[in-house]
């Protein structure tokens, strides 16, 4: 197959090189291209910014024999090119012009946001001068001035002061300095948080997300100067989880591939998500229509499927038949630039160095062109070195070092590509573990990666940091009780880790065994004070432990507790691979008088269930043998959705339920059964004397579908099911027969009379 590509940055220059690099692929072309794309292509000069050259662009075309056509900027896409080639029946990798709206217009951006119920800042889109800054001073929070269109990446403006921002208003509106782009502007909230770039490949009808990538905007060092098209990038990106890829890819990906095709906009290439991590979730910044550079010269060397493959599936829409496979590495790219950028940069600059690349390493051309035999600079952005290894560390070591070999007059590059995500651990360190296949690395960037997590837990009774030795936590409050017990409990996910590990979605398994630690020490009566956590596993992951940690946050801020610290350890021979596994401590605290517990059971007594989440944490051993011939994506028809997801539902906590009516002068409860591993047959005799037995009917709920399911595919017994699963009830509240009415109008949910007390040997029996 002949292919075209159109552009003439570092972002084409890496995809002629992995175009190249496929086995389907017969002449390849570049237009225009530059001095990087010749080695790997013929450059042909046909103009392809607007659309004044589409004509000859597709009488090329047809001269070429080209087969495919991949589009690497936004101008061409929001001039329509996609359309153009798309009426003579050529193969594109690329929008319309009406789906690259999407990029080509953040007004329209914004409101399609809006329409489609996607996670964005407040804004406004603004013509007039007068309107832009009367709502600059109605605004209550930081804001973003954005003109509305292509900017080259230089068309916004973060204001420190109201100042500035009206001087924004008035460079864009008044005296155009963006020309068109900035005739329309958007005044958007500012939104704190790290930001990440998530792209997708996308038929229109599916998609299929490639790793997070971060890249560093503005010129200098420390973030500081004007904003560029882009100094560097990283990929995978740390800070962006399993978890969290999996939200964006949910909350803003599929709902905007489905918005533009629900809008006849559909959408073929690129998607690419600017998403800001905030303190309430991702939330979508802006669109690209394309691939992002410099984002793209670290996402195709860690890309193992062809990408000639990819971009036929995309252009033919046929994308969910192609698996796509990504190396378990990293990749880190530094940008050189040329003297004076991004104002008026400074050419003809001839480049020293070029001659061949470091291993593990590999240099694009973005700003370059062949004068007289030698390679000079033709633009801001000139060269994108990047280099790849097996974590970051190396990819950070190996671009910097190929960095070194070459230069050109007023060279400026960025030092601190990547720093934020990088461990501090020495290098010597690190190689004398590797050899006994521990990487301690990994676990520095795992407690750096969860750091954030775990302090959101803290209040004032949090006396040190996280990495300290032992945890502190100021008891004081204990001496204004009468006679304070403490309350301890330690458990572990069980084989719901190994699940977790399978599918990547580690965040559910961090709220289990909060919750679960939660619940058991409720049912005697306690609050928590302070959680512990341990993670273990054959090797580390950071992303997966700081996966975890964020869902160990998210419970304990919830039970109003601390992520005290923990442990992560990393023991090859240990654990086989891949083995994960969780644990965690509480301690929480009860008046001596408020135990649970009471002494007044007595036959007659009602009992009371709550509906559990899910099969919660206990019983997975058997759940995984009845499924074993299933695939976790499967959607039985009694479930309603995917097994997975009905599987992974994290456990539920019974604290916020039950700690205000517990807390009563005079509550009702009596005792209290989490229902965990040994169902009821075995959890609910724990709270009995010896005199007392439970009667259960199991008639007295609606047995949720998952627990008929399992019954029926592995041909489980009834009393076996009750002894190893929840059935649906996740806690069992003891109440005597004259308080059942008043104990179930203070739960704020449904409540089912399930069973009473008998005289009898401390058992259980199922009616």
């Amino acid at each position: 197959m002949n292919v075209l590509i159109l552009g003439s940055g570092g972002r084409e220059h890496a995809l002629a090189w992995k175009l190249s690099r496929s086995p389907r692929l017969q002449s390849l072309f570049c237009a225009p291209g530059n001095a990087g794309t010749s080695a790997l292509a013929e450059n042909l000069s046909v103009p392809v910014d607007g659309s004044d050259g589409f004509d000859a662009l597709a009488k090329l075309v047809h001269a070429k024999k080209i087969g495919l056509v991949l589009v690497g900027p936004e101008a061409p896409l929001a001039a329509g090119v996609a359309d153009r080639l798309l009426r003579e029946d050529t193969l594109v990798f690329g929008p319309t012009k009406q789906a690259a709206e999407i990029e080509s217009s953040k007004a329209f951006a914004k409101d399609f946001m809006r329409r489609h119920q996607i996670p964005t800042a407040r804004y406004g889109v603004f013509t007039s001068l007068d309107a832009a800054l009367s709502h600059l001073f109605e605004v209550g929070y930081p804001v973003v001035i954005k003109a509305s269109g292509l900017a080259a990446g230089k068309g916004v403006v973060l204001p420190q002061t109201r100042e500035e921002a009206e001087a924004a208003l008035r460079s864009m509106l008044q005296e155009k300095v963006f020309g068109e782009a900035g005739q329309e502007v958007v005044i958007e909230e500012r939104l704190e948080g790290p930001e990440v770039s998530v792209l997708a490949f996308s038929d229109g009808e599916t998609f299929q997300v490639m790793p997070p990538a971060q890249d560093h905007k503005r010129l200098l060092g420390g973030d500081k100067g004007p904003n560029t098209g882009g100094m560097g990038a990283y990929a995978p990106a740390p800070i962006c989880t399993p978890g969290l890829l999996e939200e964006v890819s949910r909350t803003i990906l599929a709902p905007a591939i489905k918005g533009l095709r629900d809008e006849n906009r559909k959408f073929v290439g690129v998607l690419y998500a600017g998403v800001m991590l905030t303190k309430d979730g991702p939330k979508a910044l802006e669109f690209n229509a394309r691939f992002g550079d410099p984002e793209t010269e670290v996402l195709l060397p860690l890309l193992e499927t062809d990408l000639l493959e990819i971009a036929m599936a995309c252009a033919q829409g046929r994308l969910k038949d192609l698996p796509i496979r990504w190396k378990k590495a990293s990749a880190l790219c530094v940008v050189l630039a040329s003297e004076n950028y991004p104002e008026k940069p400074f050419t003809g600059r001839v480049i020293q160095g070029l001659e061949k690349n470091p291993d593990q390493s590999m240099v694009f051309h973005s700003g370059t062109k062949e004068v007289g035999g030698r390679t000079v600079t033709a633009g801001g952005r000139v060269l994108t070195v990047t280099g790849f290894g097996e974590d970051l560390w190396a990819a950070h070591q190996n671009a910097y070092r190929a960095v070194a070999r070459l230069s050109f007059p007023g060279m400026q590059y960025r030092k601190d590509i990547g720093r934020q995500a990088l461990s501090k651990e020495p290098q010597v360190t690190r190689s004398v573990y590797a050899a006994a296949g521990v990487d301690i690395s990994a676990g520095n960037r795992a407690v750096e990666l969860m750091k954030v997590a775990v302090r959101s837990t803290h209040g004032p009774r949090v006396l040190a940091d996280l990495g300290s030795f032992g945890g502190l936590y100021d008891a004081s409050d204990l001496a204004k009780m009468r006679a304070p017990v403490l309350v301890a409990s330690t458990d572990g996910v069980g084989t719901k880790a190994k699940l977790a590990a399978e599918t990547g979605r580690y965040r559910g398994v961090g709220i289990d065994i909060v919750n679960h630690c939660v619940n058991d020490i409720l049912v005697q009566g306690a609050k928590p004070l302070f959680f512990l956590d341990y993670i273990a596993s054959s090797k580390l992951e950071p992303e997966a432990v700081a996966e975890t940690v964020r869902g160990m946050a998210e419970a304990c801020k919830e039970a109003g507790c601390a992520l005290l610290g923990g442990e992560t350890a990393e023991m090859p021979g240990v654990y086989s691979e891949g083995a994960f596994d969780v644990a965690g401590t509480i301690v929480g605290v009860v008046e001596r008088s408020a135990l649970l517990p009471r002494n007044n059971l007595k036959a007659g007594d009602v009992l009371l269930g709550l509906s559990s989440s899910g099969p919660h944490t206990n019983g997975y051993s058997l759940i995984r043998k009845v499924f074993a011939d299933s695939q976790l994506n499967d959607v039985f028809p009694e479930l309603g959705a995917p097994l997975v997801d009905v599987l992974l539902a994290p456990h539920r906590s019974y604290l916020p339920l039950l700690l205000p009516i517990l807390s009563r002068p005079d509550s009702p409860i009596k005792a209290l059964a989490h229902i965990t591993g040994g169902g009821f047959i075995e959890n609910i005799p724990r709270v009995l004397t010896d005199n007392l037995s439970a009667r259960i009917d199991a008639r007295a709920w609606a047995i949720p579908p998952l627990f008929q399911l399992i019954a029926s595919r592995g041909g489980v017994p009834k009393e076996e099911m009750f002894r190893v699963l929840n059935m649906g009830i996740g806690m069992v509240l003891i109440v005597g027969k004259e308080r059942v009415q008043e104990l179930q109008q203070l739960l704020v949910e449904p409540s089912f009379v399930i069973g009473e007390l008998l005289e009898g040997v401390r058992t259980v029996v199922l009616a």
